[in-house]
C-alpha cells in the first residue's frame, strides 16, 4: 500500500498467545463501529470496509481496514475527495477513541451508548485484557509522497483495557436488565387521552400517562400490547360519564426504559378502574 486510500490500522502487540476468538473480535468489532459511523456521517459513502492482516511476526499483530469509499464523494475523485475521505476516518477515530476512554472511568455510563457499542467495547479490549503486558494502537493513516501518516490514534495497554471491559460489562448488565421491566397491579393515571383505537397494537396512541410507581410525576406516552387491552381501557375512556383524568386504572404495564427511564408504557392487562381521591375544593 504505497499508495492509495487512506485506511485504519490495528496494531496488536502481546507476547502472549492471543485466543482466536478474541483476535477476530478485536478486528469485527471495529468495522461493525465504522459501519455505523459512516452510514450515520457519510452517507453518501460506501460503508463496505475490508479488513486485511497485514502482518504477523512474533509480539505483533498487525492489520489493516480499508474503506472503498464510494458513492458520491468518492466518484469525484481529486485532492479534495481524498482529504475528505482522510478527515472522516481521523474523526471515525478520534470518536471511537473517546468512546472506549470514556470506558476507563470507574462507574462509566455513556449515555447514548446502544448494547451493540458495549457488546463492541468489550470485544475490541478483550484480547490486550487477557494478556499481561499487551497494546492495542488503533490509527487513521493518510499516505502522503508515500509516507504512511498517522493522522488521528489512539492506544490503551492491558490495565487500561481490563479498566474498559469491566466498566462496559457493567453498563451492558445494566442495559440488560432494565431494557424492560415488567410492573403488576400498578396505578395508571391519564394526562392526555384519545378515544380512537390505534392502527397496530404496539404504536404509541397518543395517550400519555403517570405511573408514580415507576416514574413519580412524569407523563409517558402509552401503547398496548394486545387489542384486547386496548379496547377493555377505551370502553372506559369512550363510556366514563365523568372525568377521565380522575379515574386510576389499575394495570399490568411493560416499561420501555432508554438509560434507566420510561419512554413509553405498555398495557399487558386491566384488572379494574376505580375513583382517585378528589380534593374537597374541585
Amino acid at each position: 500500500m504505497e499508495s492509495g486510500a487512506p485506511y485504519i490500522r490495528l496494531k496488536l502487540d502481546t507476547d502472549d498467545p492471543i485466543e482466536m476468538g478474541e483476535f477476530v473480535g478485536a478486528f469485527t468489532s471495529i468495522a461493525a463501529q465504522y459501519d455505523r459511523f459512516i452510514r450515520s456521517e457519510r452517507p453518501d459513502a460506501d460503508p463496505d470496509a475490508t479488513l486485511f492482516i497485514k502482518e504477523i511476526r512474533q509480539g505483533c499483530i498487525e492489520a489493516e481496514l480499508v474503506p472503498w469509499f464510494l458513492g458520491a464523494a468518492g466518484a469525484v475523485g481529486g485532492a479534495i475527495t481524498y482529504a475528505a475521505n482522510a478527515n472522516t476516518l481521523a474523526e471515525f477515530v478520534e470518536r471511537y477513541g473517546k468512546f472506549l476512554g470514556f470506558y476507563k472511568t470507574i462507574g462509566a455510563r455513556a449515555a447514548k451508548a446502544t448494547m451493540a457499542d458495549l457488546n463492541e467495547a468489550i470485544d475490541q479490549v478483550a484480547p490486550i485484557a487477557s494478556a499481561p503486558g499487551a497494546a492495542l494502537e488503533i490509527a487513521a493513516i493518510e499516505i502522503k509522497n508515500g509516507k504512511h501518516e498517522a493522522k488521528a490514534v489512539f492506544k490503551f495497554d492491558t490495565s487500561e483495557a481490563r479498566q474498559i471491559k469491566k466498566n462496559a460489562s457493567d453498563h451492558l448488565k445494566v442495559m440488560q436488565s432494565t431494557a424492560n421491566a415488567t410492573h403488576t397491579r400498578v396505578t395508571m393515571i391519564f394526562v392526555q387521552s384519545n378515544s380512537k383505537t390505534s392502527k397496530a397494537p404496539t404504536k404509541r396512541t397518543g395517550d400519555r400517562v403517570i405511573i408514580d410507581r415507576i416514574a413519580p410525576g412524569r407523563d409517558v406516552a402509552l401503547s398496548y400490547a394486545s387489542d384486547l387491552s386496548e379496547q377493555a381501557i377505551k370502553h372506559h375512556i369512550r363510556e366514563a360519564e365523568d372525568n377521565i383524568y380522575h379515574k386510576g386504572f389499575d394495570v399490568d404495564v411493560i416499561a420501555e426504559l432508554r438509560n434507566g427511564k420510561p419512554i413509553t408504557y405498555r398495557v399487558t392487562h386491566l384488572h379494574g378502574v376505580f375513583d382517585l381521591p378528589r380534593d374537597q375544593d374541585d
